[in-house]
């Protein structure tokens, strides 16, 4: 644990500790009392990483950032998603995507190792108090919005905004106030039929308001502004 000190609005004083889950590593950055967490999950996502330094320094909140250069993380002798690992099914696919095969038990063993570890570490991650959670991630692989649309019980859609930008938020109320913005906002508050493991809906099934910020890699301005509409408009 360790503290970096500076002055003024531009470098506040924070708190650096940190946390791990199943041997992902995780820095935890923490400024003021603020309840929203932030999380960065994708180590190749390198511009999300940016925009939400650049906000920590201006708003309160903890931020939980991923030890990884990389979008996969090694995990005993392969490697995962980390965002596919927030439920058992979700770990499952996320374990024989790179390792199809495995010694008999082993897999059940990686699976209930997760799933013991997987409580400890979001009870930690998660806000109390009615805190968001804000997860911030970049696309550069055709990914859209588009792509999430069968999951969404409502979406407000600016066709001057790109569909590679845009907003999921899991609370209706939330979804009520970002819409009024010129961004593209999209509410999730139906479980899917197939839960594929990510953070999203880990948080929707324990009743955590949960926003992500997805947009274009290296498009910095574009997420920066995108983080300070939603400190301004849900708190």
């Amino acid at each position: 644990m360790s503290l970096l000190f500076g002055s003024g609005k531009e470098k506040p004083e924070i708190l650096t500790t940190s946390v791990s889950f199943s041997g992902i590593e995780f820095e935890v950055l923490k400024n003021g009392a603020s309840n929203n967490h932030y999380i960065w999950l994708h180590g190749d996502e390198r511009t999300a990483n940016m925009a939400l330094m650049h906000h920590l320094n201006h708003y309160d909140g903890t931020a939980f950032l991923i030890k990884s250069d990389e979008r996969e993380v090694a995990y005993q002798d392969t490697k995962i998603d980390p965002n596919r690992i927030f439920s058992r099914p979700g770990s499952f696919r996320a374990l024989k995507k790179f390792k199809p095969e495995w010694a008999p038990g082993m897999l059940k063993k990686a699976l209930d190792e997760l799933d013991q570890n997987r409580e400890q570490f979001l009870s930690i991650l998660f806000p109390d108090s009615g805190g968001i959670l804000i997860a911030v991630h970049n696309n550069f692989r055709g990914y859209n919005l588009k792509s999430e649309l069968k999951n969404c019980t409502k979406v407000s859609i600016n066709p001057k905004e790109n569909p590679r930008d845009f907003i999921i938020c899991t609370d209706p109320d939330d979804f009520d106030k970002l819409s009024v913005g010129h961004y593209n906002v999209l509410l999730q508050d139906q479980p899917p039929k197939e839960d594929d493991g990510s953070l999203s809906w880990a948080a929707f099934r324990n009743g955590i308001r949960y926003v992500n910020i997805e947009t274009r890699l290296g498009w910095l301005s574009q997420q920066k502004k995108m983080l300070k509409f939603i400190e301004e408009r849900l708190n």
